[in-house]
């Protein structure tokens, strides 16, 4: 049984906190804006790891606190990996555990393996042009999403006729975009109660290849950033669902 810290208490929080009771983990703590006065370092030591989903503006001191308050963190949030760097080096420092995905699906990173040979296949096929749509809830803040920038991430590395991404966000339908040859393009939507899709299509003039992951419910995520607490817990370093899951 784990003793858990919850950072941000919203959806993802909650069910988080339904999920890890279930499984007989114990909730000893959930701060979020009603009670971030209660966020300290004595406090956090009630737990033996926190999960952080908040915003891209106070993940970093969030995950700062923990690791400086000697307590293993998992985080979910996007939007701050400029500052990834940073807390590595305070992780290191301390001696601590940072645990980062930008999708804590076990569906989604089996997706990313499929994304990523998909375009290493495709490398050598100039025929074909791709792109990136990605759809989520209208509460998600930053675009692209984090999911959707580590689906790019694995495409540039292979697909040489494009060196860079470049995010659009649509807000009316059919709304066209223009983009520069050599970027790949992340067309992403806002809709209500949308969980999560991603979608990258390669299209020729003579047809299309299409992958997509369409996730049904938070649950899936939940219970990766759940696993992941519990993997986290006793080790040092920084980490990632590849290493949880061995791809």
């Amino acid at each position: 049984m784990l003793k858990i810290a919850i950072i941000g208490f919203g959806k993802m929080g909650k069910t988080i906190k339904s999920l890890a009771e279930q499984v007989g983990d114990e909730v000893t703590l959930t701060f979020d804006v009603e009670n971030k006065s209660a966020f300290t370092a004595e406090n956090l030591k009630r737990a033996d790891v926190a999960i952080e989903f908040t915003r891209p503006e106070t993940a970093f001191e969030n995950v700062k606190t923990c690791l400086e308050a000697g307590i293993p963190v998992v985080c979910g949030t996007t939007g701050w990996l400029d500052r990834m760097e940073e807390a590595k080096a305070i992780c290191a420092a301390n001696n601590g555990a940072l645990f980062y995905a930008s999708n804590y699906s076990v569906g989604v990173n089996i997706f990313f393996a499929v994304n990523r040979y998909l375009s290493k296949l495709m490398a050598n096929q100039p025929q074909y042009e791709v792109r990136m749509e990605e759809v989520h809830h209208t509460q998600k803040l930053d675009h692209p999403s984090g999911t959707a920038i580590t689906l790019a991430q694995g495409i540039l590395q292979q697909v040489s006729s494009k060196t860079k991404w470049v995010t659009h966000l649509q807000t009316v339908e059919n709304q066209q975009f223009a983009t520069p040859p050599d970027a790949l393009p992340i067309i992403s939507k806002r809709v209500e109660n949308v969980p999560g899709t991603h979608i990258v299509t390669y299209q020729s003039s003579v047809d299309t290849i299409e992958i997509s992951h369409v996730a049904h419910s938070r649950e899936g995520f939940a219970k990766g950033a759940l696993a992941a607490a519990h993997w986290l817990v006793g080790k040092q370093g920084c980490f990632g669902m590849e290493d949880m899951l061995g791809f």
